[in-house]
């Protein structure tokens, strides 16, 4: 795995600042029953961090504490956390909007038969990735039989309410590049998404998010290898548009390692860039109870600059 933070390092990316804090994204560890060419966690079947029950239970303090609105659930597949299930029904009590970022053939997974009842019974937005509509497309990015099984998964989802009219259970896809080039208009493509899926399978879903993979882990390791790593660097700083600057997830999201470590967002906790508060150079959530963070600096280095590019990438799609 080659390393790349060393060339993100000297960066003229430029300084932002926290908004009020709005969502807890919480990855629960780097398991997962898939490896995609295109994953930023480096996650796959063989990996073993996980976060803690002790983890699990300073999350739901936090929650109780701050009055954060939405926990946003990643991993590697979160589903493969032995506190998945309670961290959600705790969350949920407490009123909290939850999301889950589900890859979708965990749903066929021993063990998670009941994933998508469960889901749906606890009215967990559920935030799919699906690379692309084309069957060749998303088996060469995420492996032989990937697309059949998500479209199984989506079938399910839709069966159980997901994206029916007055059902209240949102569904949406998450779009990524096939490799270094920057995601087509996110309108344009969530509505080949819809004409396809929809003729094809009878699938429908709420919104289309398209994200920029970013320059960190498997895929900046695979760029380096294919003398990539540079041209698509160039890419994402000739796009970039300042007024993206204004709606970065970094501004009003924190996210937590599976030890408990806090990052300003996913990405910088791949690169082992925790978020900065004075006098800890290690920040807990428990850090965080009490007292008000808006204006804090967040800490930017040169892949930052996937998120600003073009429309601009966050957790929630574009931004443009």
């Amino acid at each position: 795995m080659h390393a790349t933070l060393p060339l993100l390092e000297l960066s003229d990316f430029p300084s932002i600042r926290r908004k009020r804090l709005e969502t807890l994204q919480v990855n629960l560890g780097y398991r997962c029953n898939q490896s995609c060419v295109h994953c930023h966690v480096n996650a796959g079947p063989s990996r073993t961090e996980m976060m803690s029950a002790k983890c699990v239970d300073d999350v739901i303090a936090f929650l109780r504490a701050s009055g954060v609105a939405r926990l946003d659930l990643t991993g590697g597949a979160p589903e493969l956390s032995a506190h998945f299930r309670r961290l959600v029904q705790s969350a949920k009590s407490l009123g909290v909007h939850v999301m889950d970022r589900c890859n979708l053939t965990i749903l066929e997974e021993p063990g998670q038969e009941d994933l998508a009842e469960f889901l749906s019974a606890n009215r967990v937005e559920v935030i799919a990735s699906l690379p692309c509509y084309l069957k060749d497309n998303v088996d060469r990015q995420r492996g032989v039989g990937t697309y059949s099984a998500s479209i199984r998964g989506l079938k399910r989802l839709n069966a159980l309410g997901y994206a029916r009219p007055g059902s209240g259970l949102v569904l949406n896809l998450v779009y990524n590049p096939q490799g270094p080039s920057l995601p087509p208009p996110q309108t344009e493509l969530e509505q080949a998404y819809r004409a396809h899926i929809g003729a094809e399978h009878g699938i429908v879903f709420d919104r289309l998010f398209t994200l920029v993979n970013m320059p960190i882990q498997r895929f900046g390791s695979t760029l380096l290898s294919k003398g990539q790593f540079l041209p698509y660097m160039r890419l994402l700083r000739a796009a970039f548009h300042e007024e993206n600057l204004e709606g970065v997830m970094c501004r009003s999201l924190v996210s937590v390692d599976w030890e408990g470590t806090v990052y300003d967002c996913d990405f910088n906790q791949m690169l082992g860039l925790p978020l900065r508060l004075e006098g800890k150079p290690r920040v807990t959530l428990a850090d965080l109870i009490g007292s008000d963070h808006s204006g804090n600096p967040i800490v930017v280095k040169d892949h930052c600059y996937g998120c600003t590019a073009g429309q601009g990438s966050s957790c929630g799609g574009a931004l443009s």
